[in-house]
């Protein structure tokens, strides 16, 4: 059980309760700073006190007064109003993200909502009970919206669940649990939707994966140089230490680990004297998507238990202010740093693939490791397939956080992008992986070909358990099948039933 207070929330907190195996419970000393917060919009409204949000209406609408007999009307209306997502939904894990992270900023004690809101949210985090939610349609600022929208349609019954990966009616859900929906009170509507939660959870869960497919990139690298016969001086320790960045000698120092002991892998003037560069160049290269993964790391980390909605309520109630926090500019640039460091690990794994298929480049190996050049076409067309990919991971990499568009008739003139650029960037790290996977493949079937026997023992290890997934290379077969198996299993080797990278259902 994780106790939820509003603050510590981790990545790896996330992961353990959107995987099923933590449940959440709200922290107490927060419930008590979330009941202040109420009490404060219930003096605002009976004092006849006009604030944003609480009786007003919303964005180029904030000069339109609200009456007190009113305010419920105005919180059904703008979440039935707001609830325009398209496309196609956002996995259940992706879902349940949004609702443990909405969860936990409501408790944070600046939103005004009644506890009953928190507790409802509590409950589909508990219950699995994921909201059917479309994955396009944010503009990052105000908050994710819409996506956030069909989130709060959940939580008052007119929504829609996932229930054996199919939508049902929340209503029917609700109702089979014995729980009613909730009628959302002044100010609790807009704190449902003004927030960062959507591109917050794909971005988290992106990243998950993203960590885990750096680590699973170098023992893969390391097989690849192995079968090319690669250099060992390129990872001496003093090379590393000599430029300085961390992440660079510690790609280095793991590289060193998974080669020990090889007796297929060369010094330097034994057979050359240089690799190329995708070979030699692994430390800087992987290095520097390590740094970029410790900044968007750090980001993630404070936006997990940030107070993004607006306005927000200080001091029991005695200061009440409108400001940006829902704004995802910091979110939208990390997730576009996150996109370009991750391109870069397939964009390099898919020339060390060429290398190894390349009977210029492969040190002896087969043409295209063909059991029999000419007759079979061997791994030829699964480096084209890496290479459309890599291609295509470029376009996506473009960033999102350059554009912004002006909405609510240019009251909200600026806005982020976050939200197109978390997805993005959960496509691409599932692209890595294919990528990945095919650099697997090709480099499993070359050390079979010099002889796995003379592996180093770490990375033996990690051939003998492909060879339990895929077969050595005898003649040609589909080979979309083999990539499809490695898929799954690196993301079985890498945590268990893993997290969903391509974050939008059915995609």
């Amino acid at each position: 059980m994780i106790t939820l207070t509003g603050s510590g929330l981790t990545l790896g907190d996330l992961k353990r309760i959107v995987t099923g195996s933590e449940q959440v419970t709200l922290c107490p000393e927060a419930l008590q700073n979330v009941k202040k917060s109420r009490q404060a919009v219930e003096r605002i409204i009976s004092e006849g006190r006009t604030v944003y949000g609480i009786n007003t209406g919303f964005g180029k609408f904030s000069d339109v007064k609200i009456y007190a007999d009113d305010t419920e009307t105005l919180q059904l209306h703008l979440i039935r109003s707001h609830a325009c997502g398209l496309g196609k939904p956002f996995s259940e894990e992706v879902s349940r993200a949004m609702a443990v992270l909405r969860l936990n900023a409501l408790l944070k004690g600046h939103s005004g909502v009644r506890p009953v809101v928190l507790e409802r949210l509590r409950d589909m985090v508990n219950f699995g009970i994921n909201a059917v939610i479309p994955s396009q349609g944010s503009l990052g600022a105000s908050g994710d919206l819409a996506p956030l929208a069909h989130l709060a349609l959940v939580l008052i019954g007119e929504g829609e669940v996932f229930q054996d990966g199919k939508p049902v009616p929340a209503e029917r859900v609700w109702k089979s649990r014995g729980i009613r929906p909730v009628r959302l009170q002044a100010k609790e509507g807009l704190a449902l939707i003004n927030g960062t939660q959507a591109m917050t959870a794909c971005g988290a869960l992106a990243f998950l994966e993203a960590e885990q497919l750096a680590i699973q990139s170098e023992w893969i690298a390391g097989m690849t140089i192995e079968a090319l016969r690669g250099i060992t001086d390129a990872f001496h320790p003093a090379i590393h230490e000599a430029r300085g960045y961390p992440e660079q000698a510690a790609v280095a120092e793991r590289m060193r680990y998974w080669l020990k002991g090889s007796r297929l892998t060369t010094r330097q003037g034994e057979l050359r004297v240089q690799d190329a560069y995708s070979i030699r160049c692994i430390p800087q290269v992987h290095g520097a998507t390590w740094q970029v993964l410790g900044y968007v790391r750090e980001k993630l980390e404070v936006e997990l238990n940030a107070a993004t909605d607006n306005p927000l309520i200080f001091d029991g109630g005695g200061t009440v202010v409108s400001g940006g926090n829902f704004h995802g500019q910091p979110i939208a640039f990390a997730m576009d740093f996150l996109k370009i460091g991750m391109s870069e690990l397939a964009n390099i794994s898919e020339r060390r693939t060429e290398r190894l298929v390349n009977p210029q480049l492969n040190a002896g190996l087969p043409p295209f490791l063909s059991p029999e050049p000419g007759l079979q076409s061997g791994a030829m067309i699964l480096q084209y397939a890496a290479a459309s990919i890599v291609s295509e991971n470029k376009t996506l990499a473009h960033p999102a956080s350059v554009d912004s568009i002006p909405s609510s008739a240019n009251q909200e003139d600026h806005v982020s992008m976050g939200a197109t650029a978390a997805r993005h960037a959960a496509r691409i790290v599932g692209n890595v992986r294919r990528v990945l996977a095919v650099e697997a493949f090709c480099a499993f079937q070359a050390c079979a070909i010099r002889g796995e026997g003379e592996m180093a023992p770490a990375l033996r290890r990690k051939w003998d358990a492909l060879y339990e997934i895929i077969p050595p290379l005898k003649e040609d077969r589909v080979f979309s099948r083999d990539i499809a198996k490695l898929e799954q299993w690196l993301l079985e080797e890498a945590g268990g039933r893993g997290l969903t990278s391509d974050t939008e259902t059915g995609s």
